[in-house]
């Protein structure tokens, strides 16, 4: 699966027990509660990715993940910084269900590309540094 990441974030996880993966890709931190709760919002999406495996037989104390994005695009942003409160909500969500984070490339002002094998867990990265 391929992907382009800005200020979203990709969590890529992985069975380990059974080679199964998956990967979401959503552009805000929170769903407020208002209209549906859809997976461009990243505490629904890392839910339903969990969800969706363990449909396919993963469990969740057998899966890793691997954390893409959360680049600030725009300078001088502050609180509200996309990017960072994208990968702060991946981080606090994952820790919250005991899947822990085994490689990680977040932030900075760079977008980037990534190749998730889902078969394998191997995820290629390719940063975008035309804008430094």
């Amino acid at each position: 699966m391929t992907t382009v990441l800005g200020s979203c974030v990709a969590v890529c996880l992985w069975d380990r027990a059974t080679g199964i993966g998956g990967i979401n890709h959503y552009m805000l931190p929170l769903w407020n509660g208002e209209g549906l709760p859809t997976p461009r919002y990243g505490n629904i999406a890392i839910d339903l990715l969990i969800r969706r495996m363990t449909e396919f037989g993963c469990l969740p104390n057998a899966l890793v993940a691997k954390v893409f994005g959360g680049a600030n695009l725009l300078p001088g942003t502050g609180m509200y910084a996309i990017g960072d409160r994208n990968a702060r909500l991946a981080r606090r969500v994952l820790a919250g269900l005991d899947i822990p984070i085994v490689s990680e490339e977040t932030g900075g002002s760079n977008g980037r590309r990534i190749i998730f094998n889902t078969a394998s867990g191997v995820v290629y990265l390719r940063k975008d540094t035309a804008q430094d």
